[in-house]
């Protein structure tokens, strides 16, 4: 029997906004996936190191903040420190277009805005986890 992809949630910086992390995160467990959901304002470090303890497949972030050409990176940055280069890192949220190319060049695999729906993004991840 495989196991579930395992995917954390996370929600960098300062962003107080979590509904639509917690609708990806309850799409993804309907999907059969298992979802570690960290809440809110959680630094690149805090997240990199539930990523570590709970040995996800998927890191995925989501800000509204407008922090994510910072943040995003930090988070790809800090797992490869740990060694960890076999995770899918996500980002979702609202996210100008323009900024797209530069978190995919930074190691962000796949980009997702308001509107995007849940089962592309379960499709998203399927078809690019690690395993």
């Amino acid at each position: 029997m495989d196991k579930p992809i395992r995917v954390l949630v996370a929600k960098p910086g300062l962003d107080g906004h979590d509904r639509g992390a917690k609708v990806i995160a309850r799409a993804l467990r309907d999907a059969g996936m298992e979802v570690i959901y960290t809440g809110l304002r959680q630094t690149p470090e805090q997240i990199v190191a539930a990523a570590v303890q709970e040995d996800v497949d998927v890191v995925a972030l989501s800000i509204l903040s407008g922090a994510h050409n910072h943040l995003f990176p930090k988070v790809v940055r800090l797992l490869k420190e740990e060694g960890i280069e076999d995770v899918l890192v996500l980002g979702g949220g609202v996210i100008p277009e323009d900024d797209i190319p530069g978190l995919k060049e930074a190691g962000v695999e796949g980009i997702f805005t308001p509107g995007t729906p849940t089962k592309e993004v379960i499709e998203f991840i399927k078809g690019n986890v690690k395993k």
